[in-house]
């Protein structure tokens, strides 16, 4: 397969604002740009985005949060700097022990409530003890146990 890329299509209630917000979240311009639509195509990470007008949007829903993750501190950096220039209420986060893993990361919400999340991962598993594994018996049942830590 040449190409893979997401695709996450969400429904916003202000195109511009936005527009204004994912231009500074990836550092790029929408490829199309109407009243009522938008779409960006993310080289990195390969990402076709597309904004929706509609008239409300349920904040959270089954959503719990967005991410990209990059290859080092200096590109959490680099999103830092990109999102201070745009005016963006952000949070950060240096060596947080988050998914049982160390990260640093800065965080950003979109004008309609989308929460994301830029990151590296510093350290793997933080609890490597704690993996699970399944198991299939002979009925069928799927069990999860712990895996032992040497084997």
């Amino acid at each position: 397969m040449a190409l893979l890329k997401t695709h996450v299509a969400l429904n916003v209630t202000d195109i511009e604002k936005s527009v204004a917000f994912y231009r500074a979240m990836f550092g790029v311009e929408p490829v199309k740009y109407k009243d009522d639509y938008a779409k960006f195509d993310i080289p990195s990470p390969a990402l076709n985005l597309t904004l929706n007008l509609a008239s409300s949007v349920q904040a959270g829903g089954a959503l719990s949060h967005l991410g990209v993750q990059v290859e080092s501190t200096e590109e959490v950096e680099s999103a830092i700097q990109r999102f201070t220039e745009a005016g963006l209420a952000l949070f950060t986060e240096d060596n947080t022990d988050c998914c049982y893993a160390v990260q640093d990361k800065v965080w950003v919400t979109d004008p309609d409530g989308n929460r994301w999340e830029v990151f590296v991962v510093k350290v793997e598993d933080t609890a490597p003890e704690k993996n699970l594994v399944t198991t299939v018996n002979s009925t069928g049942v799927v069990k999860a146990v712990n895996k032992p830590c040497c084997g």
